[in-house]
């Protein structure tokens, strides 16, 4: 009688612990078969992070999922562009149709997401080769984009951009080059370009290295000079882009974008932070990243605005095109483009993109997110009063 009494009461207060206080938690115990069986209880596991990000007035930061791009609908949510190629490629960007049918974009059975450049057709001299360039319709103002992939496009004239991009007149609302790769190089460019007054900081904590111009910094993200330069920085690791990362089985990018600055960081397969893997990602976890744009130099939400999340494979143009010369790759860009053999590697494989968005915990643990604690609402109070008269009387009954 006594185990029984014990039982209904962890039974009625744990229903009302979990739906007051430690939902994410007590919501993995199974408090049925805890009356069945008490002595089979088992304290569930987590995993507290080291430091959380603060906000000015003390709050505690947390990031909440707000998108998710993966599997089967992974192309629901995006546009296939058809026009011009804003890089000057030599390129046509197929629509959705073509590209399904020419599989240049499609979902395997496993859910890998595979966009690829076309690589099965002989060209003559002078024509563009197929390709595709998508473009996200939700748009974005801050967040925390983080891609998990296992292979992104390289190979002698190809470009690959994973970027964000802002709406309206480029560059005044910014864009954002998180992924930008040529040939077969082994390091991943991170590059902003702006309107001009936008500059990057030499002194800010990342573990890249700015690009240069002639020996000097390329500080200015000022997208109208240096022929679109940007203000970019060359990650460290020779294996975050070309065949090194595609051999290690990709990894995973992610960038913190908020009122602070913009930050970039980079993981092997085998190094993905714990928190990302399980959905509660904590910057502040991460060390340095490779590249940051702060807010010393650059007013982050006047230049960065409205942005849509882009995969692009283009050939030659301003970039593949016009280093083909110093690349070491053979021959010339536009001889290259004939023969399809030499884009067999121009493929994004994509596991999935979370974009998470900024939320805090007030001191004492209340969410901004939700307006009213649980605790605080009528209803609620009401039902625990009511609960707890009528655990004395079932006890008084027994």
């Amino acid at each position: 009688m006594l185990k029984l009494r014990h039982a209904i009461i962890c039974l009625l207060c744990g229903h009302i612990s979990e739906t007051i206080a430690f939902p994410s938690i007590l919501s993995n115990i199974n408090w049925k078969a805890g009356i069945e069986s008490l002595g089979s209880f088992e304290q569930p596991r987590t995993t507290l992070p080291t430091k959380r990000e603060t906000a000015p007035n003390g709050s505690t930061i947390v990031w909440i999922i707000q998108d998710t791009y993966e599997g089967s609908t992974f192309f629901d949510t995006f546009n296939f562009y058809t026009g011009s190629d804003p890089t000057n490629g030599l390129v046509n960007f197929v629509d959705q149709q073509a590209a399904i049918n020419d599989s240049l974009a499609y979902v395997t059975s496993d859910n890998k997401v595979i966009m690829r450049g076309d690589n099965t057709t002989q060209l003559a001299y002078g024509v563009n080769r197929n390709s595709v360039r998508i473009t996200s319709q939700a748009q974005y103002n801050m967040g925390l984009f983080i891609l998990d992939l296992e292979m992104a496009p390289w190979g002698c004239g190809v470009t690959a951009f994973f970027q964000t991009v802002g709406n309206g007149v480029w560059p005044y609302t910014g864009e954002i080059d998180i992924i930008e790769g040529v040939h077969d190089n082994q390091h991943n460019q991170v590059t902003w370009h702006t309107a001009p007054g936008c500059n990057l900081t030499q002194n800010t904590n990342f573990t890249g290295t700015i690009v240069q111009t002639n020996g000097v910094d390329n500080l200015q993200c000022n997208a109208l000079i240096n022929n679109n330069a940007g203000c970019g920085v060359t990650e460290w690791s020779r294996a975050s882009y070309g065949p090194l990362f595609d051999e290690a089985q990709g990894g995973v990018f992610a960038m913190n974008w908020d009122e602070n600055g913009i930050a970039v960081w980079s993981f092997y397969r085998a190094a993905i932070p714990l928190d990302i893997t399980q959905g509660e990602p904590n910057p502040s976890n991460w060390g340095e990243p490779v590249a940051v744009l702060s807010t010393q130099s650059c007013n982050i939400t006047n230049y960065f605005a409205n942005h849509s999340i882009v995969f692009d494979i283009t050939f030659c143009g301003d970039w593949a095109g016009n280093s083909y010369a110093t690349s070491g790759c053979p021959g010339t860009c536009a001889n290259r483009l004939m023969d399809p053999t030499n884009f067999v590697n121009a493929s994004w494989i994509i596991n999935s993109l979370s974009v998470y968005k900024q939320a805090s915990l007030a001191i004492g643990g209340a969410s901004s997110a939700t307006q009213t604690h649980p605790i605080m609402n009528l209803k609620m109070t009401g039902w625990i009063v009511s609960a707890v008269i009528f655990i004395h009387i079932v006890l008084v009954s027994l």
